[in-house]
């Protein structure tokens, strides 16, 4: 025993796999492989994909430890939906206290186990300790994590009454590597609704705000989410949205899994802590899925709730749109920029044609070296040449320029005013980068006196401001010494803490990184409802441009085509609308499944926000 090592590598698996569609099981021992038998069928269920399904077989008789230990963290990345499997590696003890949906911990290679040289075996207990380096984390709420550092867990074995070898201390969690994570889970947006200042003012729709969660793709994703959706927001965001599901609310007992019928109508039976909902409340609730679903189950066109042995109201997918306003629904009208004279102008959707924008800021009464188009796109706001004014002005032919709304103090360009950006309830936002008094500005409805934004534990100066559709949340790139990072944080409103006025204190917090393995991030925008376009480059390493989630993780999406000497980037939350940079060959867009097209001369490219 001394010294002995198992382990699973970044390229191993589970050897037992069943196909989805298929029907057909392929079965493999953690400890020996069956030489005889027969291929068996498996009962086909409904699903949306064609993937391999992955299984692990219980332990063998005689098993020695290390194929006890192995086989264990085998089945951990098996597609056993209660990790039944998992459990007969463990003592009936163990196994009861034994919590595998706490946490989830990923390692770069896998988890290696090394067998304590000190143990052995004639004295009917042994220990192991699993290590490696963790990457990623997910916790309890299914909330994904960037993750550094040594990992080292305890596993205790012991002989049971039988002689057979079995695990009797075992961590909390499961374990995995990284290409088994990949494999087994699955980011998905589920949605809420914003519930600070004005993005709760009476009488307009609701805003719709992305909260992304891991599950595992092949065990039921569709009840695995409804179920998360309906358990509320993870705790990073809960402080700026709400749900419509009443406190309390679970899907009734026994429900699942959740499928659609014949004509995509999913429908959800949920406790009586529902029954009672009025009909404009039960909608939101089942807008909330509609849009939590819309990628997981494209099946699904209908939702229809049920509750105290009723039904309580059903939905569309296009009936969802008008309960709730969403920042990716919609594909903006144009692409803007500044012209060769410093002047803004634009670009119709799907064409390369320039056009003069109405308007002060179109027609040259102020040279502007950035802009920002308000999501309604009939207001704009610019900052001068120099960095140092931030003007706000109507897209209308004839209406003045005014006053700027805004000045820095900085010495240099590089050290005044950032590009703006638009909030979806008409707020202005701006970063002063004055070294001497750097400051977050919030102007709302792009006018009146700037409110300053409060930052508690924001270490360094922001570099670039972008606020995503729904107004809670803002991605900063922040520099702190030799380094740029982008940090992605909530926007909490409250009233004045002394009573007086009616402004709300403005505050951003919770800010995490976005890119913990970029040193220099020099562009980003936000691309989707929980997704940033980001252009940097690690430590040591190449200029990139790639796609990142609001939790740190990577999405998987395929990368955008290499571009050279990115100088700025925009995209729209709705993923639809191509994809556009101001680089060394000037304004250029990324269609797709093509490469980067030039559009014409100009600089600053943006979309509405």
């Amino acid at each position: 025993m001394g010294g002995e090592r198992v382990g699973r590598g970044r390229g191993s698996s589970v050897r037992a796999v069943a196909w989805a569609a298929g029907g057909v099981v392929l079965l493999a021992g953690c400890a020996s492989m069956p030489d005889s038998g027969d291929l068996r069928g498996v009962e086909s269920t409904p699903r949306q994909d064609t993937q391999v399904r992955v299984f692990a077989m219980p332990p063998s008789e005689d098993a020695t430890p290390t194929q006890i230990v192995q086989g264990f963290l085998e089945a951990l990345t098996s597609d056993d939906p209660d990790y039944k499997t998992a459990r007969q590696y463990l003592t009936p003890e163990a196994a009861k206290t034994w919590q595998p949906g706490l946490s989830t911990t990923v390692l770069s290679d896998g988890p290696a186990a090394q067998a304590d040289p000190q143990d052995r075996q004639d004295t009917g207990s042994l220990s192991y300790t699993l290590t490696g380096t963790r990457v990623a984390t997910v916790d309890a709420q299914q909330s994904f994590a960037p993750a550094s550092g040594p990992y080292s867990k305890l596993v205790r074995l012991t002989r049971d009454d039988d002689g057979q070898w079995r695990i009797d201390g075992v961590p909390q969690g499961v374990v995995m590597g990284e290409s088994d994570f990949e494999r087994n889970y699955m980011s998905v947006n589920k949605y809420y609704f914003a519930s600070s200042g004005e993005a709760a003012a009476a009488g307009t729709p609701p805003v719709a705000v992305a909260d992304p969660v891991y599950v595992r793709s092949h065990v039921d994703p569709t009840t695995q989410m409804v179920r998360s959706l309906i358990g509320g927001p993870t705790t990073w965001l809960d402080p700026v949205v709400r749900s419509s599901f009443p406190e309390g609310t679970a899907l009734r007992k026994g429900a699942g899994p959740l499928t659609p019928d014949d004509r995509g109508t999913l429908t959800v039976p949920l406790n009586d802590r529902a029954a009672e909902v009025g009909t404009a409340r039960c909608e939101e609730m089942a807008a909330q899925l509609l849009f939590t679903l819309r990628n997981l189950s494209p099946a699904v066109e209908e939702i229809e709730l049920r509750a105290g042995g009723g039904r309580l109201c059903s939905l569309t997918q296009d009936g969802a749109e008008t309960v709730t306003t969403r920042g990716a629904l919609h594909q903006p009208d144009y692409l803007y920029f500044l012209d060769e004279e410093h002047r803004l102008v634009r670009i119709a959707a799907g064409s390369s044609d320039t056009e003069p924008e109405p308007g002060a800021l179109g027609e040259g009464e102020q040279a502007l070296r950035s802009v920002a188009v308000a999501r309604d796109e009939r207001t704009a706001a610019g900052v001068g040449l120099d960095g140092r004014s931030l003007f706000v002005g109507s897209l209308v032919t004839g209406d003045s320029l005014g006053e700027p709304v805004l000045r820095s103090r900085g010495k240099t360009e590089a050290d005044r005013l950032t590009t703006p950006s638009w909030d979806a309830q008409g707020g202005l936002w701006v970063a002063d980068r004055d070294p001497a008094d750097p400051r977050l500005y919030l102007l709302e409805e792009g006018t009146g006196e700037p409110l300053e934004v409060s930052t508690p534990g924001l270490d360094g100066r922001v570099r670039a401001v972008r606020v995503a559709a729904d107004g809670v949340r803002i991605a900063l790139v922040v520099e702190q010494g030799d380094r740029r990072s982008l940090l992605v944080g909530r926007i909490e409103r409250s009233a004045p803490e002394d009573g007086t006025g009616d402004r709300p204190a403005v505050t951003v917090l919770g800010l995490r990184s976005a890119t913990p393995e970029l040193e220099q991030v020099t562009a980003m925008s936000w691309a989707g409802d929980s997704r940033l376009v980001v252009v940097g480059r690690e430590q040591g390493g190449v200029e990139q441009m790639k796609y990142v989630a609001v939790d740190g993780s990577t999405p998987d999406v395929p990368p955008p085509a290499a571009l050279t000497g990115v100088k700025n980037v925009t995209a729209s939350e709705d993923e639809r609308a191509p994809l556009v940079a101001y680089s060394v060959d000037g304004i250029v867009r990324l269609p797709s499944g093509a490469q980067w097209q030039k559009v014409t001369e100009g600089t600053a490219p943006v979309y509405p926000g």
